[in-house]
């Protein structure tokens, strides 16, 4: 591998896994890049104050900051990240809200969420899946943790332009969003929505999701 395939190799892992200093770098660059699409998301939930929410692959931590402010000081927060980097950053930057009772943070991964059965007003979770290989596996966690009346939010870039980009290929797993939207839907949640970020090609796709009921 040449020099140019070992800087790409290393930042793709790091977007899976930021660690170290990279990581830290990594985390201010994707709280500036992905901040349109998680304050869509956070919308999406429409969450109210005194909710109970989670940002599960919480990265840099703009959506930890944006879901404290939406469900107030009566409200909870549970961050979830597998990335001990971006753990010790949200424990520093957050410490007040964790202090307060507000944010809770978790290391564990999407197939084994730390939080109770129905426990949750709605749970986020962005550019995450791309890391995942049994999606059906961490969907349902996502539908076991959920109340009946909350929501999911699914982020995912649109595949076709994500494949011409040259860190997808070190890694990624690219799936279309029809083929997600099945994937939620065999893990017992229907979609209601894709809020599209942008046009085309470049769309980011909130993908808004709620229990599936008999009816449906």
């Amino acid at each position: 591998m040449d020099m140019r395939g070992s800087v790409l190799a290393g930042l793709a892992r790091q977007l899976g896994r930021p660690s170290g200093l990279r990581g830290r770098f990594v985390g201010v660059m994707l709280n500036r890049s992905n901040k349109g699409a998680v304050t869509e998301a956070v919308e999406a939930l429409a969450i109210v104050p005194g909710s109970v929410v989670a940002d599960v692959g919480f990265g840099g931590g703009v959506g930890l900051e944006l879901l404290i402010k939406t469900v107030g000081r009566s409200g909870q927060v549970h961050g979830v990240e597998v990335s001990d980097t971006m753990l010790t950053r949200a424990e520093h930057r957050f410490r007040r809200d964790i202090a307060g009772g507000r944010l809770h943070l978790h290391t564990a991964a999407m197939a084994r969420l730390p939080l109770a059965d129905d426990s949750l007003d709605g749970v986020m979770t962005l550019n995450t899946i791309y890391f995942i290989s049994e999606l059906d596996r961490a969907f349902t966690e996502l539908t076991r943790v959920v109340k009946q009346s909350g929501r999911v939010i699914v982020g995912v870039g649109d595949p076709i332009m994500m494949a011409n980009e040259p860190l997808t290929a070190l890694g990624f797993r690219l799936r279309p969003v029809p083929e997600v939207i099945d994937a939620l839907l065999g893990s017992g949640l229907t979609v209601v929505e894709d809020r599209r970020v942008g046009e085309d090609e470049e769309a980011f796709h909130p993908l808004v999701a709620k229990l599936t009921s008999p009816a449906d």
